[in-house]
């Protein structure tokens, strides 16, 4: 029996543990098959307090995790297959073992959509990212793209603009999905151009991403565009499939919070991009991860009676 059980490694899911194992709580991170979420993906974090001289996302998540095992953290090395949390103790399924627990943590963050084209994953962290705020600092003085039409796309490219020297966004359609006055920010500005009706059929480079294979999906024309950098901005999708139907979800499928970092049901509460699908930052998501830990500490001191 666990006082506290986090789904998910990543910076909101390892801060929880840290808090709640340090508060004398018995906890246990089932950390995924892939432990550490999207900062793995990510070469350099420099915006991140406490490294003035930056840090890799996997040396970081390492030293979340170190910190986290300390204070008594034990970790499953698995993926959660199914969850139970129709009574007061919460079930956690890995396969054929069941873990049960007072509280339960869900940090399992979300993944970035991909185009899958060729060259995309040997390219991801060598030129092609999914997020300007995170990676848009290194392509000071360059050429980048931005793949996308929304609000996420047109607030990417803008922001780039403070970097790159140009910022071509490429648009599936005849058309912006983005709300007028993002479109009208973005057209406006000297620094952006737009390419319509294209695109990416692959990201091309040796070591690095040097250019773009498109096709006009009007004319149904080839071109290659020369960029040192590419940004996907088409959506995120939440991991929150084995929680349909026992939590309580917008539309696309982030966890609500309703009272606090507590979700619809009593005893679970929510951190990090699982949650929040506007900052989306490792800072932002730890600082969550602390909000559940403490929610979670305090809940179960309330109700500790009920468990006995």
């Amino acid at each position: 029996m666990y006082d506290s059980i986090i789904i998910g490694s990543g910076p909101a899911g390892l801060t929880a543990a840290i808090y709640n194992a340090r508060a004398d709580m018995k906890v246990l991170c089932i950390e995924g098959a892939t432990p550490g979420g999207q900062l793995m993906l990510t070469t350099e974090v420099e915006n991140y307090p406490g490294f003035p001289e930056g840090i890799t996302g996997p040396d970081m998540m390492q030293l979340f995790r170190k910190q986290a095992e300390r204070f008594g953290t034990e970790y499953v090395t698995k993926n959660v297959t199914a969850v139970d949390f129709s009574g007061d103790i919460k079930k956690v399924m890995v396969g054929d073992d069941i873990y049960e627990t007072k509280t339960v943590t869900i940090a399992t963050g979300s993944n970035a959509k991909w185009l899958g084209v060729p060259g995309e994953k040997e390219f991801q962290s060598k030129g092609v990212s999914a997020c300007a705020t995170c990676d848009g600092f290194f392509f000071r003085g360059k050429e980048v793209a931005i793949i996308g039409g929304g609000d996420t796309a047109m607030e990417e490219a803008l922001f780039l603009t403070k970097f790159a020297t140009k910022v071509t966004v490429l648009v599936r359609k005849e058309e912006l999905k983005a709300s007028k006055i993002m479109q009208d920010r973005a057209i406006e500005h000297e620094k952006i151009e737009f390419l319509w009706n294209t695109e990416v059929k692959e990201y091309m480079g040796t070591e690095k991403l040097e250019k773009l294979k498109l096709w006009n999906n009007k004319t149904n024309e080839e071109s290659e565009l020369e960029v040192q950098g590419t940004f996907v901005a088409i959506g995120h999708t939440p991991a929150t499939e084995i929680f349909k139907g026992k939590l309580e979800m917008d539309d696309v499928g982030y966890v609500l919070r309703k009272e606090n970092s507590m979700t619809s049901i009593t005893g679970v509460f929510t951190a990090g991009d699982v949650h929040d699908h506007r900052y989306m930052q490792a800072v932002t998501a730890a600082g969550m991860g602390c909000q559940a830990a403490i929610d979670a500490e305090r809940w179960l001191e309330e109700n500790h009676g009920k468990f006995e």
